[in-house]
C-alpha cells in the first residue's frame, strides 16, 4: 500500500512512526503542503519521498492519505486527494468550519472512498468498558454526564513555542473547543445526541494567544439527559474526568490513572470496572491507523467517519455561537 501524508507536525510524525511499526512494506510520502523545498521541510528518517506540490504528491499513486495538518486546511487537501481517488484519513476536528464539509463527504460517497476522522479515544479500552457498561443497563437510564479536561497548553509540547502552535492561533483553527473536541465526541458515543447547546468561552489567562482558552458547555441530549462539558488550556496539574450518572448508578473516569469506577444502586458498592494503572496512549494511535488501513483494504466503513466527525464539528460551533448570541443554540 502506498499512503500520502500531508503534514509532519507532532501528529504527523507520530503516524509516520507507527506506520512503519504497523507495516514496513507501506511506501509513505510526506506532503509539505505550505513549504518549499530548502525552507526546513524534510519528511523525516521513516519516510519514502517527500514532495511539495500536489501534483507531485498524486505521482507518488498514493492509495490512502491521512490529512494531519491545521483544521483550517483539512477539507482543502481532501478535496483534492479524493478527487484524485485517495481514501482519506483526517485529523480531527475535521474542519473549523462547516463549508465544503457536505461537499467532501459527498465526494467521498461518491467515489465510495474511506474517510476517518482521528478520534483516537474510540479505541481507548476504558471508554468501551463504559460504554458497554450503560449499553447493558448496568447504570440504568442515563440523566447526566460531566466530562472536565485541562492542560497547560505551554505544557502539551514542551519542546514548541505554543504560540507559534496550531492550538494557539484562530487561522489554524486553534482554540481549546476544537482542539479538545474529543470530550465532545465521547459524552456523545456514551449518552447519544446532542440536540442543544448553551456555553460560555473566553480567552481568560494571559497566555500569548488568538483563541478562547477556557470553555463550559452545557449539553441537552435527544434522551432528555444534559451534560456539562469543561475544556481549558490553563489548568495545572492537568486532569481529565467523565462522571455519568445514571438511574441505578454511576460511573466515574480518572484520565490521569485510566481507572473506570461503577457504583450498583442496587448493592451499595463501588467497584471497579478497569483498574488503576498505565495505559501506553499510544496504542490508541496504533488502533486507529490499522483500522483504517483494514478498511481501506475491506472497503469497509470506519468506526468513525465523516458524518460522526460532522456532528462533533456542529456541537463546537453551536457552542461558539451560543456564547456570541447569549442563548440556547439547537443542533
Amino acid at each position: 500500500m502506498r499512503v500520502l501524508i500531508v503534514g509532519l507536525g507532532s501528529i504527523g510524525s507520530r503516524h509516520l512512526d507507527n506506520l512503519r511499526v504497523i507495516d514496513r512494506s507501506v511506501h509513505v510520502t510526506v506532503w509539505h503542503q505550505h513549504r518549499k523545498p530548502g525552507d526546513g521541510g524534510h519528511g523525516g528518517p521513516a519516510a519514502d519521498c517527500t514532495v511539495y506540490r500536489l501534483e507531485d504528491a498524486i505521482q507518488t499513486k498514493p492509495d490512502a492519505a491521512l490529512i494531519t495538518g491545521p483544521a483550517s486546511r483539512h477539507v482543502e487537501a481532501g478535496l483534492a486527494l479524493a478527487e484524485a481517488g485517495m481514501h482519506l484519513f483526517i485529523e480531527k476536528p475535521i474542519s473549523d468550519t462547516l463549508n465544503k464539509v457536505d461537499e467532501l463527504l459527498r465526494l467521498c460517497r461518491e467515489r465510495d472512498l474511506v474517510l476517518m476522522v482521528g478520534y483516537n479515544f474510540v479505541f481507548y479500552r476504558p471508554f468501551q468498558i463504559m460504554q458497554q457498561a450503560i449499553m447493558e443497563g448496568r447504570i440504568g437510564r442515563v440523566l447526566s454526564v460531566r466530562a472536565e479536561v485541562g492542560q497547560f497548553l505551554p505544557e502539551w509540547r514542551p519542546a514548541s513555542d505554543y504560540r507559534q502552535t496550531v492550538s494557539a492561533q484562530s487561522q489554524l483553527g486553534g482554540g481549546v473547543l476544537l482542539e479538545l473536541s474529543h470530550e465532545f465526541e465521547y459524552v456523545r458515543r456514551l449518552v447519544g445526541e446532542v440536540k442543544a447547546v448553551s456555553a460560555e468561552l473566553g480567552h481568560l489567562s494571559d497566555l500569548e494567544i488568538d483563541v478562547e482558552d477556557t470553555a463550559e458547555v452545557i449539553l441537552r441530549f435527544t434522551n432528555g439527559a444534559i451534560g456539562s462539558v469543561h475544556v481549558d488550556m490553563t489548568q495545572r496539574p492537568a486532569r481529565r474526568i467523565c462522571h455519568v450518572v445514571g438511574t441505578q448508578g454511576t460511573l466515574t473516569w480518572d484520565g490521569s490513572t485510566h481507572r473506570v469506577g461503577f457504583f450498583s444502586a442496587t448493592t451499595n458498592t463501588w467497584s471497579e470496572l478497569h483498574p488503576a494503572g498505565r495505559i501506553d496512549v499510544n496504542e490508541t494511535y496504533m488502533k486507529e491507523i490499522r483500522h483504517f488501513l483494514d478498511c481501506v483494504r475491506r472497503r469497509e466503513p470506519p468506526k468513525i467517519g465523516g458524518e460522526d466527525a460532522r456532528r462533533i464539528l456542529e456541537i463546537v460551533l453551536a457552542a461558539k455561537r451560543s456564547h456570541q448570541e447569549q442563548r440556547v443554540v439547537e443542533v
